[in-house]
């Protein structure tokens, strides 16, 4: 019977890599970049957070102090500023219907956004590529030159002044990023999941709603946070489209708030109103900060 004969040892020269290639970088050049990185993080973040806390602060003051003593503390909390600004200002009816708005177009983006990422993403048909830029192209365009168009459209279906005509407004002026963001997080999902459902038997529409929408749940929550800032501080679109005094939002009440109060001297229910309108926002993303990070970095983690 034939053996194979193991071959024999070969021996190996230890070729040391070239100078200045693969050796690690001296620990005092690592130390310096990480306290430089940290340094700047550090200053990023007071300039973010100070003029937050200065006008939460101020919001609590009397008219008198915020003028003789901007930087100090207040002597007691005035909490009749946040009342006033609540009830003489009209801010609680500017923030219904705030909600209203955002709320309902942030469901209606966030569906009709996913649905048409899915197919985006998923299935291959003529034009799919044509349809995608289209989306993308609809981010590079500017809102302002289309307000003039877009007025008389509105005004001809007659939403003007109306709830769900802005609403309508902000689904479409939200899709084409929800579209881009979640055609390609979509594209990260894995597709064996999907075949096993149409193995099953099950419908494209109950294997999308049940099956791919819960798998990309990290993204929705990161586009939706996304869009529910750019809406909630959208004033451009509700000034043009949104002239009833009776249906203004947030944004439109802080500035007539604004030039009221200016010649009424009330400065301390003006900063009690922007802080009303801020503080929505900051809970949001204090909430849902992790699955924003997750969402960001689901493609990359693949």
């Amino acid at each position: 019977m034939k053996t194979t004969e193991s071959p024999a040892p070969v021996s190996v020269t230890k070729v040391d890599p070239p100078a200045g290639r693969g050796r690690p970088k001296p620990a005092s050049e690592g130390r310096a970049l990480n306290a430089f990185s940290h340094g700047i993080l550090v200053v990023w973040a007071v300039m973010v957070v100070m003029p937050l806390l200065w006008a939460v602060m101020t919001s609590f003051k009397d008219d008198r102090s915020i003028f003789s003593s901007p930087w100090s503390l207040p002597d007691r909390l005035h909490f009749d500023n946040w009342s006033r600004a609540w009830t003489e200002a009209n801010m609680s009816d500017y923030f219904l219907n705030t909600v209203l708005v955002v709320g309902g177009s942030l469901i209606g983006t966030l569906v009709l956004g996913s649905m048409a990422a899915y197919v985006l993403a998923r299935f291959d048909f003529p034009g799919n590529r044509f349809v995608y830029y289209l989306f993308v192209g609809g981010m590079s365009f500017p809102i302002m030159l289309a307000l003039v168009p877009l007025f008389y459209v509105v005004n001809n279906m007659g939403l003007l002044n109306t709830i769900h005509g802005l609403i309508l407004v902000y689904i479409a002026y939200s899709l084409p990023f929800t579209v881009f963001f979640l055609t390609a997080f979509f594209r990260t999902l894995p597709t064996s999941v999907a075949e096993a459902a149409f193995v099953d038997g099950a419908s494209h529409s109950r294997t999308f709603f049940q099956i791919m929408l819960p798998m990309a749940k990290p993204g929705l929550i990161s586009v939706g946070i996304f869009n529910f800032l750019g809406q909630w501080n959208q004033y451009m679109l509700p000034t043009v489209l949104n002239t009833d005094p009776d249906k203004r939002v947030l944004t439109q009440g802080l500035v007539q708030l604004a030039v009221s109060q200016g010649y009424k001297g009330d400065w301390s229910g003006l900063f009690a109103g922007l802080v009303m309108a801020m503080l929505p926002v900051l809970a949001a993303y204090i909430v849902f900060q992790r699955q924003v990070v997750q969402g960001l970095t689901a493609g990359a983690l693949k």
